[in-house]
């Protein structure tokens, strides 16, 4: 995907990860803030266009933002973060 042409900056809240998804990231050697990282930058991940286009407008409505990643092992993560932008959890698809 194109990423966005400045810089964005919004609020996490409190961070919480899953077990499941502890395990995944943690397994392939790498750290949350990895992906937490690319998330308050702006980089989506690997969501398609309509979500990577929902996630810029949710940065001026202030709705949910949602990206996916894959640990180097290949296993998939989602990053939330909630509307109200109170918290932003890490953690496997099937947890959701």
């Amino acid at each position: 995907m194109i990423a966005n042409p400045k810089p964005i900056s919004f609020r996490l809240g409190q961070m919480v990860a899953t077990p499941g998804a502890i395990e995944a990231i943690a397994s392939a050697g790498q750290s949350p803030l990895d992906f937490i990282s690319k998330h308050q930058r702006g980089d989506w991940g690997e969501v398609g266009k309509e979500d990577w286009d929902a996630n810029n407008q949710a940065l001026k409505d202030g709705t949910r933002l949602l990206s996916s990643y894959a640990t180097s092992r290949g296993v998939k993560i989602w990053i939330i973060t909630e509307a109200d932008r109170s918290a932003t959890t890490i953690l496997l698809p099937e947890e959701y």
